[in-house]
């Protein structure tokens, strides 16, 4: 019995020996886990080989639930990473904001010959990468309400700790990212979009010059290069032209197609406004399509069944039912200096002849001037005065009042239109009650809507086919049809009509996208939100600047022993 003790205890110390460099490396490893979560959860900036450690709550969580040990053992997993944070570059995304330098240079070492220190360093920026990579894809890298880079890791109430864990526990970190993406096919549409623009990047792109306006049939030098630009752009097929410098044949399907491409008349005439745009830099388009990227990151995982696009650059209204598109209507939105604002909420219900009540700032920035210089104005637009507000206002004569006398500091009044054919909400409006007072409705200016640029309105969004809508919000109600509708409008008095069911609204400021044809569409940025948004999309954590775009990007480059390597 003595000898076999002496022969277990002998075994025992050999194992000891064995493993002793493993377990002191990984106790080693595990304090230091421990001591930068707690630095980080006592308020300080930790930072681990050069890179500060943002995710700072979902860390925390992450490794506590973790029981603070690695979990980026595995070098295929810490490989797939890398690779999504490069694909982020797709995106629109800057890899930088996600440790890919460091990663990249640190990651294809065998995690054994690294110092447990290094290790434990390098297990945290893996996991911070992997919370802020999916945290931006989720919901965008720049705060929709502020307009400021976002550099925390549970927004959307999605717990990303327990999607980091649910990821290396199956294996597929790859999948796990692309699934934080936004699903909609638009956005995918866009994002190959970039690629494609991507292959411009770096070709000759010399200005066009100014000069007479080129019409079909002339002769012009710089024809030689508009072709050179449609054919790069994807508008005009390689052809062999007989005299390249004559507008004539495919030149006059192609340049018709540009334009309408980016909003400007398909007219056919290159004039400023047409070489403008032939020479966009291929960056430049670039830019109006990460801007669109991050925009598309803002809204819902889901925009429901059956919904209401309006898109405010795009001067359009789409209504969708299961992904059909049931309508597409062209629409007018707020001038530059009264912009529609970007938001969601729900269509509840609908007004056949609705009354205006003219907004405070409308009636003495807009009204006030008119009534002075026209003491008709009121008369002839239907427009009443009232005194107070609520059940207890008083109908006041517009003849007894000094309208010259009022200032915005002095204006006790309400002006109220009544229904008719001059109403400024035309015959119908669409309600979903909102901290802006913005709406959709009718409008008695019809004109405005064969214009290009289509920026006319206070803020509110005007409707080309308001009826057509209003049938499609109602379907499944089999109370109300188009017909019944227009005969309420005969009877000249309000009615409210509650939909069947809410449906959800979204007014949003795209730039550029690709339409339901597989066209890129680029528009001008009527109100400069570009500009801001990505300034901030390029903002590092620092608050300093990445500066250049990111294009497709590769910073691994696989050794063949890592893939070996074993926990």
């Amino acid at each position: 019995m003595p000898a076999l003790n002496c022969v277990t205890n002998a075994l025992a110390l050999v194992l000891i020996v064995a493993v002793c460099p493993w377990f002191s490396s990984s106790v080693k490893a595990n304090e230091s886990l421990v001591a930068r979560i707690e630095a980080l959860d006592a308020g300080f900036t930790v930072e681990v080989l050069g890179n500060r450690l943002l995710a700072r709550q979902a860390l925390s969580n992450f490794y506590a639930a973790n029981g603070y040990e690695r979990a980026w053992r595995r070098a295929d997993q810490r490989h797939q990473l890398l690779e999504a944070i490069e694909s982020a570059s797709r995106d629109g995304l800057d890899p930088r904001d996600y440790h890919a330098d460091v990663l990249a240079e640190l990651s294809n070492r065998p995690m054994q010959d690294l110092p447990a220190d290094l290790q434990a360093d390098l297990d945290l920026l893996f996991s911070d990468a992997f919370l802020m990579l999916g945290s931006h894809l989720l919901e965008g890298k720049v705060s929709p309400h502020t307009i400021h880079a976002e550099w925390t890791a549970n927004r959307r109430q999605r717990n990303m700790g327990q999607v980091l864990a649910a990821a290396l526990a199956n294996g597929d970190i790859g999948a796990a990212v692309d699934a934080l993406r936004p699903t909609h096919s638009d956005y995918h549409r866009l994002v190959q979009a970039r690629q494609t623009m991507t292959e411009l990047l770096g070709q000759p792109w010399l200005p066009i010059p100014t000069g007479q306006t080129i019409r079909p049939g002339d002769r012009d030098h710089r024809l030689i290069e508009i072709r050179r630009r449609l054919t790069a752009l994807g508008d005009l097929s390689e052809s062999d032209a007989t005299d390249p410098s004559l507008y004539g044949g495919d030149l006059e399907t192609a340049v018709p197609l540009f334009q309408a491409r980016h909003g400007l008349e398909p007219d056919g005439i290159i004039g400023p406004a047409t070489l403008t745009a032939f020479n966009l830099l291929p960056i430049e388009r670039m830019h109006q399509i990460d801007a669109s990227l991050e925009r598309w990151r803002w809204l819902p995982e889901s925009l429901g069944e059956r919904f209401v696009l309006v898109n405010i650059a795009g001067y359009e209204l789409k209504m969708i039912d299961r992904g059909v598109e049931l309508l597409r209507q062209r629409v007018i939105v707020g001038r530059p200096f009264r912009q529609t604002p970007v938001f969601s909420d729900r269509i509840r219900y609908l007004v056949v002849n609705p009354t205006w009540t003219v907004p405070r700032r409308l009636m003495i920035e807009d009204q006030l001037p008119q009534i002075i210089r026209d003491p008709d104005y009121l008369q002839r637009l239907n427009m009443k005065v009232y005194r107070g507000w609520g059940a207890d206002r008083q109908q006041i004569d517009p003849a007894a009042i000094n309208w010259g006398t009022l200032s915005p500091n002095n204006f006790p009044y309400q002006l109220v239109q009544d229904p008719g054919p001059n109403n400024a909400l035309g015959q119908i409006k669409f309600m979903f009650p909102n901290q802006y007072d913005i709406y959709l409705h009718d409008t008695p200016s019809r004109d405005l809507f064969g214009r290009v640029d289509r920026s006319f309105s206070s803020g509110c969004i005007r409707v080309e086919q308001p009826f057509a809508l209003a049938e499609q919000l109602l379907l499944g109600d089999p109370n109300w049809n188009r017909a019944r509708i227009h005969n309420m409008v005969g009877s000249n008095q309000p009615k409210t009509i509650l939909l069947p069911e809410p449906v959800p609204v979204y007014i949003q400021y795209w730039t550029a996208w690709v339409d339901d044809r597989g066209q890129l569409q680029f528009r001008n940025d009527i109100y400069n939100r570009d500009s801001r948004l990505l300034a901030r999309l390029r903002e590092d954590a620092s608050g300093g600047s990445h500066g250049l775009t990111p294009a497709t990007v590769s910073y691994q480059e696989t050794q063949a022993n890592d893939d070996k390597e074993q926990p």
